[in-house]
């Protein structure tokens, strides 16, 4: 039974229908690569709060002001 976690940033408002695209897509790569059945792959989307998310030891948004300089 496989379980995917997907976690993405609130930031750039995703829509119900791309969660419901990611969701399909993840089951269906695990059907084709692994043969796992979509009736018992479970993936869930977590959108986290871009203060809460970090690249190379600082918050994402500082990361994103010294990668622009």
């Amino acid at each position: 039974m496989p379980y995917v976690n997907i976690k993405i940033t609130r930031e750039g408002g995703v829509t119900p229908a791309q969660k419901a695209e990611l969701i399909k897509g993840a089951s269906e790569l695990l059907a084709r690569v692994l043969n796992k059945s979509p009736a018992t792959t479970f993936v869930v989307i977590d959108e986290v709060e871009l203060e809460n998310w970090g690249i190379g030891g600082l918050p994402v948004e500082e990361y994103r002001r010294q990668a622009k300089d």
